[in-house]
């Protein structure tokens, strides 16, 4: 395939996919019991009136007309406008997600490095002591709810031995980087669901590689250890391990909804958490989509990468 078809495709798959992505939220938010129009209009205010606040913002409109607005604006560029407070989604994502992308980018800085060597050990001498052990400990951090790995480690380094602080407030008018110390709860509990499930990808991958023929041939020859890692599995096993590490970017990008409402940390995560319990219908709408298109969009260049890491890549046509 060329790289030309090769990109087609898959831009065409990732426009259809946030398409479908589009529906399901549109679809999900119009379905959530209640509006803002409640908390808009006040405890005191009558049905009247909140009727017609509910036509002033335009919820009483079917379906089907809202949606096709809303793609509309969306295709221009316009994420909307939140119901309360009246601030333009954009703008709140430009606030927002510089925090979020930092926390996701520590988090990858650390799980990149250590998952891979995690999964090369593992994955090199299947079903051996070291794959066993590092397998069970990734089986651990996988089973574990996000909520329960960061409340873990809050009651240990927070409450316990007082070295750090319970939330992530940033101060008012600076940047997490101005306080790093609100970062490292935060990127610890992200790093350890993200560590273990890439480690276990991972090793999936090199253990297949591993047992191929041409590393038992390696092996025959009296090659071993870092040099068959480095020079025999690795290559082979790089482009799935970059797609795997691809999945676990998109996940915490997703992930981070949890983590940043356990530490109160301002990023997207959070505002969108904050606007479901508000049922700021538009703010939760343009977070969620964008969201969507990030974690397609790291898929798209895992695959790019994958392609061009890719051994084989000599004999495409």
């Amino acid at each position: 395939m060329t790289w030309g078809r090769f990109l087609l495709l898959r831009l065409a798959s990732a426009v259809a996919a946030l398409a479908g992505v589009s529906v399901l939220v549109f679809a999900a938010t119009a379905v959530l019991p209640g509006d803002a129009v409640g908390i808009l209009s006040g405890a005191d205010a009558t049905t009247a009136q909140r009727e017609v606040l509910r036509a002033d913002l335009g919820l009483d409109r079917p379906a089907h007309v809202r949606y096709l607005d809303w793609a509309g604006s969306l295709l221009r560029g316009d994420l909307g406008t939140a119901l309360i407070g009246g601030r333009p989604v954009s703008e709140l994502l430009a606030d927002r997600l510089p925090n979020s992308v930092l926390i996701a980018g520590l988090s990858l800085l650390v799980v990149t490095p250590l998952s891979v060597l995690c999964g090369l050990v593992a994955g090199l001498h299947p079903r051996g002591v070291r794959d066993r052990a590092i397998s069970t400990a990734t089986l651990c951090g996988v089973a574990l709810p996000e909520f329960v790995v960061a409340s873990l480690l809050v009651t240990v380094l927070a409450t316990w031995l007082g070295v750090l602080p319970r939330v992530s407030l940033v101060p008012l008018g600076g940047t997490p980087l101005d306080t790093p110390e609100i970062l490292v709860l935060p990127v610890l509990s992200t790093v350890a669901v993200g560590l273990a499930a890439a480690t276990r990808l991972i090793r999936s991958s090199t253990a297949q590689v591993a047992g191929a023929p041409f590393v038992e041939a390696a092996r025959l020859r009296g090659i071993t250890g870092a040099r068959l890692a480095l020079r025999h599995v690795l290559p082979n096993a790089i482009g799935p391990a970059v797609q795997s590490l691809a999945l676990v970017t998109a996940a915490l990008v997703g992930g981070t909804v949890v983590i940043e409402t356990i530490f109160s940390y301002p990023g997207i995560g959070y505002e969108l958490q904050q606007a479901v319990a508000n049922r700021d219908i538009p703010v939760v709408q343009g977070l969620t989509v964008v969201l969507a298109g990030i974690a397609l969009l790291v898929l798209l260049l895992a695959d790019v990468v994958a392609r061009l890491v890719d051994p084989r890549r000599g004999r495409h046509p």
